[in-house]
């Protein structure tokens, strides 16, 4: 017997093929935008700090003498650290607050309103010492790495070190204060009304919503058609009471807009809703939403990361200029 094949197996494997080719795509592009959101600005502060110390040493690696942290401290150091640590707080406070049992917070709300689990802009206590906790982790861990000038040669000593640590945990901790913050005004958040829970978009982006109220579409055709109505009944509604023509042109309103398929994409007016033509999805914090997760991570981490460079400067008495000289 001789066997014949046929397109179609490889056809569908070449369709799956695509597909994992554009989910892989896909992911990489989103996994490549967190990256960035998060290291984007330590990153180059890293760059800048490496060709100061490349400048410094007349163009080849640092030599032993200039190989520590001295004191007063550089600023490219302290804004990498400030980096770091806001960002590990947000990812900590978002990661571990959910798990509070307790409902979050709007913190750009007069009255701190009680919004679902995931809102941008919500806070809780175990998720504000959560942030706490991954600040501290990370600047410890600087701390023990950081090759601080001794006494003797810079004039890092024990205190001196204590308290760098501890003033760059409370920085990065407020960083995912000021991230909520960012989020609440910035970043709009989409809850679904049937289940109470925050939707979103893959990677952040935002979530379409339909617009009720007079100006949506959905109030233009069903006004359309009620004209339609009642110029078709005029003659009638002369001889029948006010209450009962109301009556009898809803019912036939509701007959001809339910003749309309209002899941068919092909029609303009319908809108996100369910049984009582509520909307399905209403914005729970971020009316603004002029950004997604990654620019809000962004903008956050470039505030704390300047931000400390500027204390640093004012407290060392460092001019900012310094970054960009040897």
């Amino acid at each position: 017997m001789s066997a014949t094949g046929s397109s179609g197996g490889e056809g569908a494997r070449t369709h799956v093929q695509g597909r994992r080719r554009w989910i892989y795509r896909r992911w990489t592009l989103l996994m490549i935008g967190i990256v960035l959101a998060n290291s984007g600005v330590a990153s180059i502060l890293t760059l800048l700090h490496a060709y100061q110390l490349y400048k410094r040493n007349d163009g080849v690696l640092p030599r032993s003498s200039t190989d520590c942290y001295s004191w007063p401290g550089d600023l490219l150091v302290v804004g990498i650290v400030a980096n770091y640590a806001a960002v590990a707080a947000d990812t900590f406070s978002s990661e571990l607050g959910i798990l509070s049992k307790s409902k979050p917070r709007l913190i750009t709300s007069w009255n701190l309103r009680e919004v679902p689990p995931g809102t941008n802009g919500g806070v809780t206590l175990h998720g504000l010492a959560s942030g706490f906790l991954g600040s501290l982790v990370i600047v410890a861990a600087s701390v023990a790495l950081i090759p601080f000038c001794g006494p003797k040669v810079g004039g890092w000593g024990l205190n001196a070190r204590n308290r760098f640590a501890f003033a760059m945990a409370i920085w990065g901790a407020l960083g995912s204060v000021l991230d909520s913050l960012l989020g609440g005004w910035l970043q709009q958040s989409v809850v679904d009304t049937r289940t109470g829970r925050i939707v979103e978009g893959d990677g952040g982006k935002k979530v379409l919503i339909s617009k009720g109220g007079p100006n949506s579409m959905h109030y233009k055709k069903r006004a359309e058609v009620r004209a339609n109505v009642l110029n078709e009944g005029e003659g009638k509604d002369a001889i029948l009471s006010q209450d009962t023509t109301n009556t009898q042109v809803e019912h036939e309103l509701d007959q001809k807009m339910g003749g309309m398929d209002k899941y068919d994409a092909k029609r303009k007016w319908r809108k996100s809703s369910f049984g009582d033509e509520k909307p399905s999805r209403v914005v729970e914090s971020g009316t603004i939403g002029v950004l997604d997760n990654n620019e809000v991570n962004f903008l956050m981490a470039l505030t704390m990361s300047l931000g400390a460079m500027g204390v640093a400067s004012w407290f060392w008495d460092v001019p900012f200029s310094s970054i960009f000289s040897a």
